[in-house]
């Protein structure tokens, strides 16, 4: 397959990134510490629109198999409410801002369409990357060639995603730090950009990406019937604690920056270290994986991760260096979380009429884990955090533990799962 047909494929992965972590990193620290909304009923918000999300995640699968992942009108609609809720949860009306209740119900509509939006392109963009045609292959290099493809499709989405996500940690976080009146015009200078980013690899999927395998019309599978390929059940398992490792301190990041490490104005720096160690990673994880396995491949990632963690939970105020490499350490172990995972998904699922299905019941464990880190913030309230406090020695250990201890040991389950996980994976 032609490398110019991967990349028009994986050029919506850029959007895509923009709209996902990013927001999951930033929107909890713009809406509490700009905006004014305490920190315990925003978590709560968070909460309830990411639960919402996790649910219709399954139901979106199912419709992703019946309509066909390249069904123009679907990717259409879903990428131009995608644009439109962007630039609501930035740009909330003068009406909204003014009260704190309405700001937190324009918070969950504005999150919940969003995340209904993502859900609807990022399924069908899964899908299609699954089952690549590939004229070129023969009978007897097909499965060496799928699989090989697959690290390809892969490398090529979360490469654009690593960009996208650079882009989407460097902008807001320097936008923020302007006066109200700059940083609301400029907020909107970047929902147009994401808009215009969101059409050309919208244009550029549908008219030059490699097109996914033709499927025959079939029954829509019955969620219950996915649980019964253990290998696929224990992939799960291993990938909710490691989700669950990465949410909740991509939650926390930014309190951890102002109040921990106790610099706000390097914060740009930081997560775009983060992301850009995870970018360079990418092609070494990829180029790891076909050597020795993405299953091996993703251990090593998650054992850098544990040192990343396990480096922060000892750092305090000014050791932003120090910081900037840890963020580094777990940027890289990043790039493994993101392109291995799907890579052993697709190995360990033989039903590709269905795989629409068996990427929305993934994404709910990937999206009911984020649900389950905006409840973060409200343990944190519990345990007398507040943000912007650098004086509350309490409040900060309890930071540190959530943010570094408590994902730490959900990695250390997961790698633990994941050195027995028993199904052989071919590279």
């Amino acid at each position: 397959m032609k490398t110019s047909a991967l990349i028009f494929y994986g050029l919506l992965g850029l959007p895509l990134a923009m709209a996902a972590l990013p927001v999951y990193v930033q929107i909890p620290n713009y809406y509490t510490a700009q905006l004014g909304l305490p920190l315990a009923t925003t978590g709560l918000v968070l909460f309830f629109a990411r639960m919402f999300d996790t649910v219709q995640d399954p139901f979106i699968g199912q419709l992703v198999d019946k309509f066909g992942s390249s069904n123009r009108r679907w990717i259409i609609f879903s990428a131009a409410l995608l644009c439109l809720t962007f630039a609501g949860l930035w740009l909330p009306p003068a009406f909204a801002r003014d009260s704190s209740t309405l700001l937190l119900i324009w918070l969950g509509v504005m999150l919940s369409l969003a995340y209904t939006a993502h859900s609807m392109l990022n399924i069908a963009y899964l899908a299609w990357g699954s089952s690549l045609e590939n004229p070129s292959a023969t009978k007897d290099s097909q499965q060496d060639t799928a699989y090989h493809q697959l690290l390809g499709a892969s490398a090529w989405r979360e490469a654009f995603g690593m960009i996208g996500v650079i882009l989407a940690s460097i902008i807001p976080s320097w936008i923020i730090l302007q006066d109200k009146s700059a940083a609301t015009t400029q907020l909107s200078q970047y929902a147009i950009g994401f808009t215009v980013l969101v059409m050309i690899a919208i244009c550029a999927l549908l008219i030059g990406a490699a097109r996914p395998l033709r499927r025959s019309v079939h029954a829509v599978i019955a969620l219950g019937s996915l649980l019964k390929n253990a290998q696929f059940v224990a992939l799960l398992r291993i990938y909710f604690l490691n989700s669950l490792s990465v949410a909740i301190p991509a939650s926390l990041i930014l309190f951890f920056i102002n109040d921990r490490i106790q610099a706000p104005e390097k914060t740009a720096l930081f997560l775009s270290s983060y992301f850009t160690a995870g970018a360079c990673g990418l092609p070494l994880w990829v180029k790891l994986a076909k050597r020795i396995g993405a299953q091996l491949s993703w251990q090593l990632g998650m054992l850098i991760a544990v040192l990343s963690f396990v480096g922060a939970s000892l750092l305090g105020a000014g050791d932003d260096y120090v910081f900037l490499l840890v963020c580094i350490a777990s940027g890289l172990a990043l790039g493994a979380d993101l392109a291995l995972p799907p890579v052993l998904l697709t190995v360990v699922v033989n039903d590709k009429q269905n795989m629409g299905a068996y990427f929305g019941l993934w994404s709910l464990i990937g999206k009911f884990t984020l649900a389950l880190a905006g409840l973060s913030l409200s343990l944190l309230a519990l345990l007398s955090y507040q943000p912007n406090q650098v004086n509350q020695t309490n409040g900060l250990l309890a930071l540190t533990f959530t943010y570094a201890v408590l994902p730490c040991a959900f990695k250390l389950i997961a790698l633990f799962l994941l050195r027995h996980f028993s199904k052989s994976i071919s590279s």
